[in-house]
């Protein structure tokens, strides 16, 4: 039996759809859940926050097993945690129950990431960073979804409930579209990498602070987009088709990716990103009617790359750290926005969302420092390469 790379790719980009829409709907839901179960926004942060947990729990041993059981069955675990954990939300009345069947769709969500980008990386080998921004259009993408299916239902006054259901239909299919087909073995398997060698790659000064600056770049595109209702509630405008919007121009800006990261590097790719997020965050928290969209725009291109660029320059230039490597930087993505939405709620119980904003554009603002002296080491990186 042959495998089929393309059916391959589709079905992880509805995997990674369904992992995005509960992202978008959830977004649309602070307000409903704090009202509902009489619960405060540092409490739905930390519902919310308990995804990103789960999924970094996901990653940290989803990426290992995919070398030891496959990638195929890292991909059914995270079926059957995505069927589990949207019954037990539509069923949920209180805090714990909610918390806890967040915790069941963040660990499916972690395996989607732990399986899927090794796969697209091994699949398409030649051009990893180019797919892996367009595997992940579809993370926008299924935000887009669902921040839509959200507004219009909840415009219909359909209930949270019946908002979340739809989540089942992409995740029935994707499980049958990966049910028949063939997996490749892992690259880091194919090429021979040890095991040692694979944990030694992974302990090198250059993927430590890869994971580091993966800390805020998760967190500032993220931990903006979950608390987006309460960071834009005085704008004038709506904040989930704000965030519809900002989602929009991501989808756009990883379709042509490939582009990008020829003319300027994924080391410059991520720099350019880091100064127009810091710009476009510290934007928001001045803006108001529709010059908030204006702002959004800034912010969407300069987050748009981060989260693939960042998975894709360590496939590239730290390729013997294998799916653990992946793994790990998406779960360390993961593990900061579960501390950073908290940190947010509770510095939004106290005060505005746009001054809790201005403090939150420092993080950006690091990473420009940061990914400045990264392009220059890649460049000299490259140089020592070709010699």
């Amino acid at each position: 039996m042959e495998i089929n790379k393309s059916k391959l790719f589709t079905a992880s980009c509805i995997s990674l759809i369904v992992t995005a829409m509960a992202f978008g709907l959830r977004a649309g839901m602070v307000n409903d859940w704090a009202k509902e179960f009489n619960l405060t926004i540092e409490q739905v942060g930390w519902i919310n926050g308990t995804a990103f947990y789960g999924f970094t729990l996901a990653m940290i041993f989803g990426g290992p097993l995919c070398d030891i059981i496959g990638m195929k069955r890292i991909i059914y675990i995270a079926f059957f945690g995505h069927l589990l954990g949207i019954i037990l939300t539509i069923v949920a009345t209180s805090f714990w129950p909610l918390y806890i069947s967040t915790l069941f769709i963040g660990i499916a969500n972690g395996m989607v990431e732990a399986a899927c980008n090794p796969l697209v990386a091994t699949i398409h080998s030649d051009e990893k960073t180019k797919m892996l921004n367009r595997f992940h259009v579809w993370f926008p993408g299924g935000i887009v979804i669902g921040g839509l299916t959200g507004y219009f239902l909840g415009k219909l006054g359909v209930s949270w409930q019946i908002q979340i259901a739809t989540m089942l239909l992409p995740t029935l299919i994707y499980g049958f579209l990966f049910l028949k087909e063939k997996f490749p073995v892992t690259e880091r398997v194919e090429s021979g990498v040890t095991t040692s060698q694979m944990f030694a790659a992974c302990i090198s000064p250059l993927f430590i602070f890869m994971v580091c600056c993966m800390f805020i770049t998760a967190s500032t595109e993220l931990g903006t987009n979950q608390l987006i209702g309460k960071f834009l509630e005085s704008t004038g405008v709506s904040p989930i088709l704000v965030l519809v919007y900002i989602s929009g121009l991501m989808m756009l800006g990883r379709t042509f990716a490939g582009n990008f990261v020829h003319a300027i590097s994924p080391a410059g790719m991520l720099l350019f990103s880091a100064i127009l997020s810091a710009a476009g965050l510290l934007w928001l928290s001045y803006a108001t009617g529709y010059t908030t969209f204006a702002a959004a725009t800034v912010f969407a291109v300069g987050i748009c790359f981060f989260w693939p660029t960042m998975l894709g320059y360590v496939a590239e230039y730290l390729p013997s750290t294998g799916a653990l490597g992946l793994s790990i930087m998406g779960g360390a993505g993961m593990l900061s926005v579960s501390f950073v939405l908290p940190i947010l709620g509770s510095l939004l119980d106290n005060q505005s969302g746009e001054e809790t904003l201005r403090y939150f554009s420092i993080l950006p603002a690091f990473l420009i420092f940061a990914f400045a002296g990264l392009y220059f080491y890649s460049k000299k990186f490259k140089h020592s390469s070709n010699h």
